[in-house]
């Protein structure tokens, strides 16, 4: 199976095609939904897309790691990050054979 990424450039393509926007149009809808998207994490507000899936911010609070390469302990920070649930409809798909 081969990996490839999504982009910003074939999601407008895409909008272009289905909707029949041009393609600057289309590539500004796609740049403020984005926004948005980023602009609700940033305040930590939950993003819940139906039939696809929920983004949520989550806390890390500090702990010990270890550098792997070394073995030096050394503290790593608190932090947030973004968490992804998929779905029941996309985990179904996922795991169809």
């Amino acid at each position: 199976m081969k990996r490839s990424n999504l982009t910003r450039k074939e999601l407008a393509q895409l909008i272009n095609e289905k909707m029949g926007f041009s393609l600057r149009s289309a590539g500004e809808l796609v740049d403020a939904v984005f926004d948005k998207l980023k602009k609700s994490l940033l305040h930590e507000e939950s993003i819940k897309l139906v039939q696809f899936g929920t983004f949520t911010v989550r806390k890390k609070t500090s702990r010990v790691g270890r550098n792997p390469r070394t073995g030096e302990t050394m503290e790593i920070s608190k932090r947030s990050m973004v968490s992804f649930r998929p779905s029941k409809v996309v985990r179904e798909k996922l795991n169809q054979d």
